[in-house]
Order: structure tokens, then sequence, then C-alpha cells
């Protein structure tokens, strides 16, 4: 039986909308999804690189006016991949227009235009591209906390180190312009880490936080750091920080129970570092789990066990 067609508009063309165009691509050879996805157009400011854009990923148009795009009757999706300032006015455009919409973190640059996007999007399909929450080892923590493996939950530390700060050919992004990004760390990849310690552990009740900016005149934070108390009645910290250097990509966090420990850290994705307290004193030690199968999260969507996944892979589960 043929499937219902979604024509999808992105608007965007680095480096994430290269990550969304291959999920686009990909999704129905690892999942039974009930719809087709066409690859209608692609919008952005640089043609050359727009056309660039449509050769590599089969999109179908390309154009450089977002408002016509949005209001065309033939587009079902936008999916919004741009600087984190347009965020807001292209998801409400299109939420108005009727589209359903996915949307790159961070959702905002302030709690004003968040709440507008919400309100906007209340009556149409939409999404945040938070994909770290798929990731398999991450998927099956949360089923081992819902199983009671760690007990009460009383630490939630969290990080996300990166170095990008730390090369001067960055600075003139924009990433590190407020005008552009709204926020440094702390929307790059603060948000990341907050959404993670929600999926497991549950609302954040109060919180403590400070900035800093290690660039004399930047505009933006650069390191982001944050005591947090659940509702849960756990404490957590937050760190977060674009001058971790040795870190390429470490998002990472460790939580703490009066059964065992959970730890994570994207660098090693297909891996779960497992502490049970339960195991006699003896015996006690950390498991390190390669969360592929079988009977894990996804492992019957994509490769044999002990086939690891990558980066791209989160992608294509969260749509």
């Amino acid at each position: 039986m043929p499937k219902q067609k979604l024509n999808v508009a992105m608007i965007g063309t680095g480096f994430i909308a290269k990550a969304h165009s291959n999920a686009f691509r990909q999704v129905a050879h690892f999942f039974d999804v009930p719809y087709e996805l066409g690859l209608k157009v692609v919008c952005g400011r640089n043609r050359a690189k727009l056309e660039s854009a449509a050769a590599q990923w089969g999109w179908g148009e390309v154009s450089t006016d977002w408002q016509a795009v949005v209001a065309r009757p033939d587009i079902d999706v936008v999916d919004v991949a741009v600087p984190n300032v347009l965020h807001a006015p292209i998801a409400i455009a299109a939420a108005k227009a009727g589209k359903m919409v996915w949307c790159e973190k961070p959702l905002a640059t302030s709690l004003q235009e968040a709440e507008g996007m919400a309100e906007a999007t209340r009556q149409v399909p939409n999404l945040v591209w938070f994909n770290y929450r798929r990731i398999p080892a991450v998927v099956f923590a949360k089923r081992l906390i819902e199983e009671g493996r760690l007990g009460q939950t009383f630490h939630y530390r969290a990080t996300y180190l990166n170095q990008s700060g730390n090369d001067p050919s960055k600075a003139g992004t924009w990433r590190y312009r407020r005008s552009e990004a709204g926020l440094g760390a702390a929307g790059d990849l603060l948000t990341h880490s907050i959404d993670s310690a929600l999926y497991l552990n549950g609302p954040i009740a109060e919180l403590t936080a400070m900035t800093h900016t290690f660039v004399p005149g930047r505009d933006v934070d650069d390191a982001t750091y944050f005591l947090a108390r659940y509702a849960n009645g756990s404490v957590g910290t937050f760190e977060a920080t674009r001058y971790g250097v040795g870190c390429r990509n470490r998002h990472a966090f460790e939580i703490n129970g009066s059964k065992g420990m959970l730890r994570f850290n994207l660098e090693q994705m297909n891996q779960l570092e497992l502490f049970d307290a339960a195991e006699t004193p003896n015996q006690q030690g950390v498991r390190n789990i390669t969360v592929t199968g079988p009977d894990h999260p996804y492992s019957e969507n994509f490769w044999k066990p002990g086939h690891i996944i990558g980066y791209e892979h989160t992608f294509i589960a969260t749509l």
C-alpha cells in the first residue's frame, strides 16, 4: 500500500543540515515509518552552497527566500537548521502556515521566543532535534533506571567538554556572535546536557548558575556551570565549555544511586558503564556494556550485535 508523501523544506545548508538530509534519506531503510519523505526544496543564502547541497543529497529545488518556501502549499514539513536567532521567526511562520515543524536545538535564544514557538506549534506535529536521547546506550540507561537498578538517585553529574573555543579560526563564526547565536556554550552544548538530564532524572526544581567568557569583548558565554536540585530529591552539577582542551565532543553523565551507578561518554557512544552495588563486595566493579544488542534499544533496526553505530544514526532514530 502506497505511503502518504510528506514534502520537506529544509532551511539551512551547514553541518547540521547534512545530518538532517542523511536522516531523511535513510530513515525508511531502518524503520517502518508511515510516510514517504520527499526532499522538495533546500533554502539558504548562498546559492553555490545550495546547488552543492541539492546535488549531494537529492533535493529537488533550491531557494534563497525562506518566507516564500514556508508559504508554499506543496510543503508539508519545514525543517529549521539555521543559526539560532532565526529559529523562532521561521518556526512560528511555518506553524501559522499549518506545516509540521522540526527545529534544531537550542529551541530559541530567549524564554519569550521559546514560549511563542511552543504556543504557535501547539496544533501542528513538531520536534526539537535532541538526538542524543536516541543513542542506544542512553535509552538503555533509561530502561535500567526505570527497572530500579539504581535505586534512589543521589547524584546526577553532567559535563559537555569541547575544545572548539581554543581554535582561533572559529572565533569569527556565527556561534560566537550573540546577534546570530543568542547564547554561547549554554545554547550550543548545555542544552544537550539538560535534555539528557530531564530524560533520565526528571524535572529540575531549582538551580543556581554562573557563566564565564575567556575572550575579552566576546558577547556570548564560553563556559557555563550550574548546581541543581531535582524534584526526585537528588542533586546535580552541570558544566559546559568550549575550552575543554583535550576533549573533542565529550557529552557525558554519571548517575549515582543507592543500588548502583551509570556512566556515559559520547566519545565512546556505543558503551555504557554500570556498577551494581548488589553484587558481593569482592566481586563489585564497573562493567562496560557494549550497547549494540541483543535486546538493546534499536538493535533490531540497525546492525547485528557487536557492530557499532555512529553519530548519523542518532538523527535517523530521532526522526
